[in-house]
């Protein structure tokens, strides 16, 4: 049986390099979500008037691209996709109901 890519790359020095990448991975995804933070800060406390100036077409659609690609790291059973975009997916939708609450439906 001939062996796979991801079978030989963890026999080599760069399947070790690639499980601390990996891990690393898991971090930024951690971390990169949290850029959308000042913008929920705006939209729910300092600057709620301003909600008709989101477009509430983008952020839903980074809600559900992030859902897909969290589904996908669940099938795929890679922690680093399913991690970061998870929490994308949850800040995501947490700027379109904030954009509903304060601005309705808008483009």
């Amino acid at each position: 049986m001939a062996e796979t890519l991801a079978q030989k790359l963890e026999k080599s020095n760069l399947g070790h390099w690639m499980q601390r990448f990996e891990g690393f991975m898991v971090f930024i995804g951690v971390v990169g979500p949290f850029a959308t933070l000042p913008q929920l800060i705006k939209l729910y406390f300092t600057h709620s008037e301003h909600a008709t100036g989101q477009s509430l077409l983008s952020w839903s659609l980074y809600a559900g691209l992030s859902f897909l690609w969290f589904a996908y790291g669940l099938v795929v059973g890679k922690l680093p996709i399913y991690v970061g975009n998870g929490l994308s997916m949850i800040l995501n939708l947490m700027m379109v109901i904030g954009i509903l609450i304060h601005a309705g439906v808008t483009f």
